[in-house]
């Protein structure tokens, strides 16, 4: 496999934790630094994959029920109507450019 040389800084405790372990297995720092990488990115990938698929369900579902989004419009309309003549900055003029 192609070897990328990349620096990256550890917490002091946790250098020397690593330090210790690899004495006591007999394997280089950075082959554990590697596997805990490798562990951490398949694992932390599909729980990202699960956590992806579960929205886009969701959103195919809200799609379906409202595949025009006249609700979501309706909704944010009201929404926004609601709050007039409460926003203290609606009209005024703070100075700031946008």
């Amino acid at each position: 496999m192609k070897r990328k040389i990349s620096t990256h800084r550890l917490d002091a405790k946790l250098d020397s934790a690593l330090q210790h372990l690899s004495e006591i297995t007999r394997r280089p720092k950075n082959s554990l630094i590697n596997e805990a990488v490798a562990n951490f990115v398949r694992q932390r990938g599909s729980e990202l994959e699960i956590e992806l698929e579960e929205t886009l369900e969701k959103l195919r579902s809200y799609r379906q029920a409202d595949p025009d989004f006249e609700q979501a419009i309706a909704d944010f309309a009201q929404a926004e109507t609601a709050g007039a003549g409460r926003d203290p900055f609606e009209g005024a003029s703070n100075g700031l450019i946008f």
